[in-house]
């Protein structure tokens, strides 16, 4: 499944330019959800995603399904200032637990981050090679284990999408508190 840039409608190759520009600046904030939605809990990220596109947001934020990740998504790593990420995590933390780190190096990502293609630790440590990282809040779901062929969240995981979109809200709100100081 291909990244689809919600905001604008503009799809990732077409705002190319736009974001590599956008980096320089610095000032453009991803929030970026993964998962897979066939795999019920493990699609949290995407589910959560998909409501806050509903939201009202700065105009500076785009939100974009990254699906099952993968290098794909490299470039929105290189492109953005600050990316917000969520994500499911089978951490042995109580179902539908909300945990958010800001981490700086890919080893201080969780260990257990659910499976997609490639890890997002990986992912992290690839675009570290590639140039300087981007600040990066990481918002986690815990999820009791994979459910394949369901597009349904069991309710404790489903409970917490209201809490992420508000979390989500707050990081942005303090981001944009502090560019206007």
């Amino acid at each position: 499944m291909q990244p689809y840039a919600f905001r604008y409608g503009r799809r990732k190759s077409e705002c190319a330019l736009f974001r590599r520009n956008a980096r320089m600046t610095n000032n453009r904030v991803l929030v970026l959800g993964v998962g897979n939605l066939l795999m019920g809990d493990e699609g949290v990220g995407v589910h959560a995603v998909h409501l806050l596109e509903q939201k009202s947001l700065p105009p500076e934020v785009d939100v974009v399904d990254g699906g099952t990740g993968g290098f794909h998504l490299l470039s929105y790593l290189q492109d953005y200032g600050t990316v917000v990420m969520i994500d499911a995590s089978m951490d042995g933390k109580p179902f539908g637990t909300l945990s958010v780190i800001k981490p700086r190096f890919a080893t201080d990502f969780p260990r257990s981050l659910s499976a997609h293609d490639i890890g997002l630790r990986d992912l992290i440590e690839s675009a570290a090679l590639l140039g300087p990282l981007p600040n990066i809040y990481l918002l986690t779901v815990s999820i009791p284990e994979l459910q394949p062929m369901s597009t349904q969240l069991t309710p404790a995981v489903a409970a917490a999408v209201p809490q992420v979109i508000a979390q989500v809200q707050s990081i942005l709100a303090a981001i944009f508190k502090n560019e206007a100081l």
